[in-house]
């Protein structure tokens, strides 16, 4: 079982006030990690245009650790923390030369043209080579 990596950059236009990288662009990136998974698993655009269903991002929950700074080139991995008939438990973790600086834990439902539906195996199969133990940060709420 292994995880699964994305990279990309900072640029200039996702800096913030303060010099660093501004909240919404963690969230691209973490989007984009999501993405790079799907096209792993078969629930690319191919897929979706073949059978009307997606992923669908129900629920997610991000901590930033650290400040990013502008040209950080970014390390996310992705594994499965679960994995249901109908939806997945993703956790992504960003880092920056090898420091962690943000996390993201998020549920994703499969969704068709009259909602939730099961996986196909064979995406269900593809999901469970990233399978991951959860991390001690996952399921935490806000306190």
């Amino acid at each position: 079982m292994a995880e699964l990596s994305y990279r990309d950059t900072v640029r200039e236009e996702w800096i913030d006030y303060n010099g660093h990288l501004s909240e919404p662009y963690y969230v691209l990136v973490f989007g984009d990690a999501t993405t790079n998974l799907m096209e792993h698993t078969g629930l690319d655009a191919a897929y979706r245009e073949a059978t009307g269903c997606s992923l669908y991002t129900a629920e997610a929950h991000i901590r930033y650790l650290r400040e990013v700074a502008r040209g950080s080139e970014l390390l996310v991995t992705t594994g499965v923390a679960a994995l249901g008939a109908r939806k997945v438990r993703l956790c992504h973790e960003m880092t920056v030369d090898g420091t962690l600086v943000a996390t993201e834990e998020l549920i994703a439902v499969h969704v068709g043209p009259d909602g939730a539906v099961p996986f196909p195996d064979e995406v269900t199969g593809r999901l469970r080579r990233f399978t991951i133990p959860v991390p001690d940060y996952a399921g935490r709420a806000i306190s």
